[in-house]
């Protein structure tokens, strides 16, 4: 729509549909009937191509054997750096700066090992509270490794509210003491997007490096790294570049620091035309790919090659286009139906600082999330009472947004939660 005015009718949910230029990528996904999914923040839907390109990859195992290695459509020798090609435009960088290997927080492991270069009087990591806690267990333990103590050298900026993180107490932090910084592009809890290019500018003039974890950013936002100059990145790719559960993460290394030698070495990390020497010289590539440590996963990766053809093909600034529309469509039904239910809003409002997810906070968040599910709505629980609600660009529609908000309605007017224990799941 050229303009939005928002009305809180199915009408109007069905008019921001027909207007919808990604609608037609709705077919393209396993959508399962009488079920709105909106947990694409934590794990993305299969599409038919990442189904198809994961058969394919399978083909290419049973006809070819090892000859996959250098055969077929997407030689696995060179898939984690085709696959890097294919992301790079994702995170504004070239090719050869981003690679598709190992996990997340293997990665991170990586970095860290590789990045943070401890010397009297600059040996500490500066974090924040509010990250995903797999990050502060690697630099705990990056921390021990260098036999200083996570508890007087990993400083954890505080969040004024319990909910967002300002910039101004980030760089405030950012003394002559810290050694490197790791930092969330977007927080998982809240959603809040951070200042990249500023914090980058800032830990740079104070001689720091900075990286971030793009888990949450990644495949919904749009990210200038080269532009903004940020030393190194970190991602999953099974949330918004539904890759499949436990696919194969992908980091950046921006080009500058293309000579220095990964902290944790390993063969896949060899220039592709030495690899096979088994030299026990260690003959590092001159791009990200120095940063692989192991055999790529293969079949972990295929399902990326369908995924990032559609990424490709949209674009990620039309993602992030309906993206904000959704959320914003999301966030004013909310306002318009629910607000008298003691809900409040835990994700800034702000098109700049909103990630791809709203939060809604209530006392018995826990309860509704399960009440949600019995009404067909997949959402999100995080302590202590954030219901996370994620609507995707390439399979979320607009009437599906107006109906998840009649289901909290019918959930909150008849009180249904409290058939349920307010207590999360296993997985919430």
């Amino acid at each position: 729509m050229d303009t939005y005015h928002f009305q809180p009718t199915k009408e109007f949910a069905g008019k921001l549909d027909q207007c919808d230029a990604l609608a037609i990528y709705r077919k393209e996904f396993y959508l399962t009937p009488g079920t709105i999914y909106m947990d694409g923040n934590s794990l993305g839907l299969l599409s038919k191509r990442a189904e198809k390109s994961l058969l394919n990859s399978l083909e290419d195992w049973k006809r070819y054997g090892i000859e996959g290695w250098t055969e077929g459509d997407n030689p696995w020798f060179y898939f984690s750096e085709r696959l890097g090609e294919l992301s790079a435009p994702l995170v504004g960088a070239s090719g050869d700066e981003v690679i598709m290997s190992g996990s997340t927080t293997g990665n991170l492991h990586q970095l860290v090992a590789t990045f943070f270069e401890p010397k009297e009087g600059r040996n500490k990591i500066l974090a924040d509270e509010l990250t995903f806690p797999s990050d502060i267990y690697a630099l705990q333990s990056q921390l021990l490794l260098h036999g200083l103590d996570p508890e007087t050298h990993l400083v954890q900026v505080k969040s004024r509210d319990g909910k967002l993180l300002m910039e101004d107490d980030i760089i405030a932090a950012m003394s002559e003491e810290v050694a490197l910084v790791v930092l969330p592009t977007v927080l998982y809890r809240s959603g809040q997007i951070l200042d990249m290019k500023r914090l980058t500018k800032e830990a740079h003039t104070r001689g720091i490096i900075i990286g971030f974890d793009g888990c949450h950013s990644v495949g919904a936002v749009p990210h200038q790294f080269d532009e903004w100059e940020v030393d190194f990145a970190f991602w999953c790719n099974y949330k918004h570049l539904n890759g499949g559960p436990g696919s194969v993460a992908g980091l950046y290394v921006n080009r500058k620091h293309f000579d220095k030698r990964p902290g944790l070495t390993g063969w896949f990390g060899s220039k592709k035309d030495e690899q096979f020497d088994m030299k026990h010289s260690f003959s590092k590539a001159d791009s990200a790919g120095a940063f692989q440590i192991g055999t790529p996963h293969i079949l972990s990766m295929a399902p990326l090659v369908g995924s990032l053809e559609m990424f490709a093909e949209v674009g990620i600034e039309q993602i992030r286009t309906k993206s904000l529309l959704l959320t914003q469509y999301f966030m004013d039904l909310i306002d318009s139906e629910l607000m008298e239910y003691g809900f409040s809003f835990g994700n800034p409002r702000d098109d700049f600082r909103r990630g791809a997810h709203i939060i809604l906070e209530h006392p018995e968040a826990a309860r509704i999330c399960k009440a949600l599910k019995n009404e067909g709505v997949i959402p999100d629980y995080r302590e202590p009472d954030m219901i996370r609600l994620a609507p995707v660009s390439l399979y979320t529609s607009y009437q599906e947004v107006w109906e998840t908000v009649q289901a909290l309605k019918k959930i909150m007017q008849g009180k249904l939660y409290e058939s349920y224990e307010n207590i999360r799941g296993i997985i919430a």
